[in-house]
């Protein structure tokens, strides 16, 4: 079937060149997520006129050898507006229930994908979560329903979800991409990225997003990285398992062998950071509930529990911006002495795939908080950070590494990245993984 299985930019040469319709390209997708979707509940509604239209029109423009991604079909996570549909951050508790994409969980508020319609499972293990907040995203392409997906990330809600799905993604750095999320982009924490199998996939969708020209993630030269490893958490008492740390071992060795100065770093990480990021997770939910005129009695419990704690944080003036500029000051002298960091992404494997949203309130914070303690701190700080692929764990599901740098170094992100992929390649699907690696 033309493009199941070729990245977003295979797709968009053959369109742009005339060997495929941009029309039979949606024709084979919509069929493999007519297939797919009822396993894995990554999308929560399907534009499938819709998007043979747009396919149709596309093909009669003129100008599609411009486009660099023609042709291909993107996931959309349903917390953005797409025309025609109304987004309505995964809640019923409006008076309006229209989806607009791919799926995830209530206010984009937790590392799980669930809720009263349906549990949205990962594609490598069926039993386990694909992540959150952009699960439903990181499904689709993991399965090989879309080659390409859009989500965004507040506290990790695209490099958890990559993370446990086998895929690259960027969250870019604060002000390189337009977000607009929320009634408040979360306090300055949300941005929007790419979930892709491929960093020249991803690079090309980043550089949509960010209104840039597409080019491919190489070094500049032979120059010399000094790259820091840490497998620290910011989370008290959250440690990482044997595989995390193996997964930055692994990531270190590479690039050692290849001439980067590696050596282990202490990050520091202060208390106050971490307060001030749960009191920004409360208070979005309060914002983002009052705005959308979401109904208190209709939020699921640990929704509304999350926005009763906003709204009285934000009541008490506890969302200040002192603890961020100490923790950006203990940043910089970090980074004055490296030009990368890497670290684990999770402690360990996914949770379940379960209805999370029927459990406690406290039950969805600590297992978010303990499982993937690590991507959050760095929305607060507002440094671009990416997860790549390192291989599985022991029991079949992918294992990943973060990798940060400081503003403005999305370009050295990618081609790291670009390296890793060279020197560890990675499944692009679950269905492509070895045998043995990959338990449905």
């Amino acid at each position: 079937m033309s493009g199941i299985g070729s990245t977003a930019g295979e797709i968009s040469e053959a369109v742009r060149t005339g060997r495929w319709s941009a029309e039979q390209v949606v024709t084979a997708h919509l069929k493999r997520i007519g297939a797919q979707n009822p396993r894995w509940n990554a999308f929560r509604l399907i534009r499938g006129e819709a998007a043979l239209a747009e396919a149709r029109a596309l093909d009669a423009a003129p100008g599609k050898r411009d486009l660099p991604l023609a042709g291909a079909p993107v996931a959309i996570k349903e917390n953005v507006a797409v025309t025609g549909e109304v987004a309505t951050v995964g809640t019923s508790a409006v008076s309006v229930w229209t989806a607009a994409g791919a799926d995830h969980p209530e206010l984009c508020l937790f590392a799980f994908t669930d809720g009263p319609e349906s549990i949205t499972r990962n594609p490598w293990k069926c039993t386990v979560t694909p992540g959150g907040s952009s699960g439903g995203s990181a499904a689709a392409v993991a399965a090989g329903m879309v080659p390409i997906a859009h989500g965004n990330d507040g506290l990790g809600s695209l490099r958890i979800p990559a993370a446990c799905c086998g895929l690259v993604t960027l969250k870019p750095g604060r002000g390189t991409v337009p977000s607009g999320l929320g009634a408040g982009n979360w306090f300055g924490l949300a941005e929007n990225g790419i979930l892709a199998t491929t960093v020249q996939d991803l690079a090309l969708g980043h550089a949509v997003l960010a209104g840039l020209p597409a080019a491919t993630p190489v070094f500049e030269g032979d120059e010399a990285l000094r790259i820091g490893t840490s497998t620290r958490s910011p989370l008290v008492g959250a440690r990482p398992d044997a595989d995390s740390r193996e997964g930055v071992d692994r990531a270190a060795a590479a690039l050692a062998v290849l001439g980067h100065r590696v050596r282990a770093v202490r990050v520091p990480y202060p208390t106050s950071a971490a307060l001030a990021l749960i009191l920004r997770w409360y208070a979005a939910a309060a914002a983002d509930a009052d705005a959308l005129g979401a109904d208190p009695a209709k939020l699921e419990h640990r929704s509304r529990r999350h926005a009763q704690l906003g709204r009285a944080a934000t009541r008490l003036g506890l969302i200040r911006p002192a603890a961020v500029q100490v923790f950006e000051q203990r940043l910089q002298a970090l980074f004055h002495d490296i030009d990368v960091l890497v670290t684990p992404v999770l402690t360990g494997p996914p949770p379940a795939a379960v209805d999370w949203h029927r459990r406690g309130w406290v039950s969805n914070v600590l297992t978010s908080s303990r499982f993937a303690p690590y991507p959050a701190v760095w929305n607060l700080a507002g440094y671009p950070a990416m997860s790549i692929p390192m291989g599985t764990r022991e029991n079949g599901v992918p294992l990943a590494v973060q990798v940060v740098g400081p503003p403005c170094t999305e370009a050295r992100l990618l081609a790291v990245a670009a390296t890793l992929e060279r020197e560890l390649p990675w499944a692009r699907h679950a269905d492509s993984a070895p045998s043995g690696q990959r338990r449905g």
